[in-house]
């Protein structure tokens, strides 16, 4: 499989790295700018108010009403995506490859760890970040890091407040790629940040790996410090290009920030034929480089995943699911205020004045006067099609939902026509498959890798015991176990299983349902096993750790019930024999 390097030559002079990536940036996002418009216009429409700040401004209608309907389907995609992402707490599992690494100590501590690490580190949140670029953008990225953070009690102790792997969100703005690659992982990517001094002082000072912070910081410190010999139209011819969002160069290094560009990727030099294979070089300015070593991850591949909703050939930016949609929305809001405008008409219409008529004011009761020739009429406007449009516009609707994978029984809305509970379940799966689709190619290809880079990040920095909370399934209480970079080191993979799962347990329940409603159910019943059908449902339904279900407890239970009832039948009968106790 062929990947793409960065080209570069030596005859471009000093810092040559520094400006081949720079001018790499710029070419890339200039060449996206009609996508990047075209995102813009849709997320206009999703949080739109009103028709005044999106395309349907320019329509001379009177009424500036948008129905929200593009917001909708977003938020309905979202909640529906994250839950199933997440159905329960068990939606993670480890897959040893060798049997030494499928005990059960080092299947408990992996799982252990990566689902406290991934509580504690809000892993849900940046997931649902990352699901909203999905829906947004059509593309998510992410990349993760080691944190070791700190917070300083009133003694002055310092104390842990996070060590461990976590899951960052890369916008689709700040990124840059070659799009012809035929893999996202073969490409080099180019990852744009915006930083103040004060954030990269405390970077450097917290982290001793940022050596390459400090280095920065002194390159901006010595620049500032020279800036002033030079005149602004100096500053501009150096550079040779804008800086995004901070006018000519002056301009920019007067703002307090400092913008970094992260290369990830190969390097080859045209002129020299020499070929640096998996490189992360930092720029800042777009003129210095303060960072440039191998990819510190063990596998040699820049830790940046890539996903998308719907895939183009020959190119990897992806289409998302309301980019086409625009256009209805569009459709939607003319027909809605071009409804309002006739409806104003109608109930309040134009006059048409004839001759001379005093002055009034078109009100109920209102008296005219008029000259012997004079008139006052209304211009009545057939509104019968208005009618019409709000069908269209439901029709609209229901076609935006359709288009988007988001069928309407997601919403428990129920369609038309009556159906058995068998029926609805087949219908609602049936429709929702589109659904399925997207969320399981969001699992693997985004949660999946993820978990994975965070497991090998966490076996590559972790050089001390750390302390994590888990549950005893078996005494259903808490515990805290120490953990260290041996007990998660191993071979396998991490697999999120919670939007497999929630589609498989329905197909599941659906078919067992149908079967035992058939006579086939009672032909096969005597040949099934009860104890292997509650094992079953419990491990479909997720209630493992409520150990409902045992070999005959319910016989044992009636027993000790029946037990304690007869007891207490005999203490009342010698209660009674007795009679009641006299006073002494």
């Amino acid at each position: 499989m062929s990947k793409k390097p960065l080209e570069t030559c030596a005859s471009f002079g000093r810092d040559n790295l520094a400006k081949y990536i720079a001018i790499t940036w710029f070419n890339y996002n200039s060449q996206r700018q009609p996508k990047i418009e075209l995102w813009k216009e849709l997320r206009n429409y999703i949080f739109a108010t009103d028709t005044t700040t999106t395309t349907n401004k320019s329509l001379p209608w009177k009424n500036s009403t948008t129905l929200p309907k593009l917001c909708q389907i977003r938020d309905n995609l979202h909640s529906n995506y994250i839950s199933a992402l997440f159905p329960n707490d068990d939606w993670l599992k480890w897959e040893a490859y060798s049997k030494s690494d499928a005990t059960k100590a080092k299947v408990s501590a992996i799982e252990s760890y990566m689902s406290n690490k991934t509580r504690e580190g809000h892993f849900r949140t940046e997931t649902s970040k990352l699901l909203y670029d999905f829906i947004d953008y059509g593309n998510s990225f992410a990349t993760v890091d080691f944190e070791a953070s700190y917070v300083t009690d009133r003694n002055g102790d310092k104390k842990i407040d996070f060590i461990g792997p976590r899951l960052r969100r890369i916008s689709p703005l700040d990124i840059v790629f070659n799009p012809i690659s035929a893999t996202f992982k073969d490409s080099f990517k180019i990852i744009r940040s915006l930083r103040n001094i004060g954030e990269l002082r405390m970077m450097a000072e917290d982290e001793p790996d940022n050596a390459y912070l400090r280095k920065a910081l002194l390159d901006r410190d010595r620049m500032m410090a020279h800036m002033n010999a030079y005149g602004i139209e100096e500053g501009d011819k150096s550079e040779g290009f804008m800086m995004d969002g901070f006018g000519n160069y002056s301009e920019y290094l007067q703002s307090g920030y400092v913008e970094m560009l992260e290369f990830w990727g190969d390097i080859h030099n045209e002129d020299t034929g020499v070929v640096e294979r998996g490189r992360v070089v930092t720029i800042i300015d777009r003129m210095y480089v303060v960072r440039n070593e191998a990819i510190p991850s063990w596998a040699g591949s820049a830790p940046i995943f890539h996903t998308g909703w719907r895939t183009r050939p020959d190119n990897l930016w992806a289409m998302g699911p309301l980019e086409n949609l625009v256009g209805m929305q569009y459709r939607i809001d003319h027909l809605e205020n071009l409804k309002a405008d006739a409806m104003d008409l109608a109930v309040l219409p134009p006059l048409l004045i004839k001759g001379e008529v005093e002055e009034f004011e078109y009100k109920p009761g209102a008296e005219i006067h008029i000259d012997e020739n004079g008139d006052v009429t209304e211009l009545a406007r057939n509104v019968q099609w208005v009618i019409q449009s709000e069908n269209a516009i439901q029709a609209l609707e229901q076609r935006m939902e359709m288009y988007a994978g988001a069928p309407r029984e997601a919403m428990g809305i129920r369609s038309a026509g009556e159906k058995t509970a068998f029926e609805v379940q087949q219908l609602q799966n049936a429709a929702g498959r589109i659904f399925q689709e997207k969320i399981t190619t969001f699992e693997i290809e985004m949660l999946e890798k993820v978990l994975n880079a965070m497991l090998e990040t966490a076996c590559r920095n972790l050089d001390r015991t750390d302390v994590i909370r888990v549950m005893d399934d078996d005494l259903g209480v808490q515990q805290f176990v120490q953990i260290t970079k041996d007990d998660i080191t191993a071979s396998g993979k991490l697999r999120p299983i919670g939007a497999r799962h929630f589609a498989a347990q329905a197909q599941l329940v659906q078919n067992l349902t149908g079967i035992w409603n058939t006579p086939i159910g009672q032909m096969i019943a005597p040949h099934t096993s009860t104890k292997q059908l509650a094992k079953l449902v419990e491990d479909v339904m997720g209630l493992g750790r409520f150990s409902l279900f045992s070999p005959n407890v319910a016989i044992f239970e009636q027993q000790e019930t029946q037990r304690l009832m007869n007891q207490a039948g005999e203490d009342l009968q010698v209660e009674q024999s007795m009679g009641p106790e006299v006073p002494q």
